[in-house]
């Protein structure tokens, strides 16, 4: 059980923050990657309420940029006093590592439980869904680029991040990551059903922007 008044906090101070994010990593996002991480918290008997809390926290350090987000999320948790009213000192400081332990470019595998399941529900592997969270970054941090250079960015980043040799790591054997991951795989190694993928999801986005304007 969850302490009402955590969720409260979380719901009131921390998610809102997310609304100022990139289309990609913005309160949606975040509340995906809660539902997922609290149910693994129940199939590997974590705690629920460090569970949510890692998971409303993960991404909060994207204010400071995205190289240095996991650090600056573990940052602002540690600094979060109110924290104290719910967790002891030594379940923050797990709750700490667990949040900086979360990217998919870490050099190592993430040191608690709780580390690997944030790392896990982060990855929420749909393909089309990742193809779409790469375009929308791409069109709020390189404007400049057109369509076609942002397919071969996108192409790039999905060489380097999700296909064979990559750096990403699944961490939970239960998890339906891997049958998602080779799925994504396969689009990759098709170029016409990425292209066709790419192009749809591209104008979308685009309109979306137009819309907003």
């Amino acid at each position: 059980m969850i302490d009402t008044t955590l969720i409260q906090y979380i719901e009131e101070t921390i998610l809102p923050r997310y609304d100022h994010h990139d289309a990609a990593h913005r309160r949606d996002h975040a509340l995906s990657v809660i539902e997922r991480s609290l149910a693994f918290a129940e199939r590997y008997g974590a705690d629920r309420a460090m569970a949510y809390t890692i998971a409303a926290y993960h991404d909060i350090g994207l204010v400071d940029g995205r190289e240095h987000h996991h650090t600056a999320s573990k940052r602002i948790l540690l600094a979060d006093a109110r924290l104290r009213e719910w967790f002891c000192q030594e379940q923050i400081a797990t709750m700490g590592d667990a949040v900086e332990d979360h990217r998919a470019s870490a050099d190592h595998a993430p040191r608690t439980l709780y580390g690997a399941i944030v790392a896990e529900a982060d990855r929420m592997i749909i393909p089309e869904v990742i193809i779409r969270r790469t375009i929308q970054y791409t069109l709020a941090n390189h404007p400049t680029l057109n369509s076609e250079e942002g397919y071969e960015r996108m192409i790039e980043h999905l060489n380097e991040k999700y296909n064979y040799g990559g750096y990403l790591r699944l961490w939970l054997e239960e998890s339906d990551n891997a049958a998602q991951l080779e799925a994504l795989r396969q689009i990759i190694a098709d170029q016409a059903q990425l292209r066709a993928i790419y192009d749809t999801i591209y104008a979308e986005e685009i309109a979306k922007l137009r819309d907003d304007k």
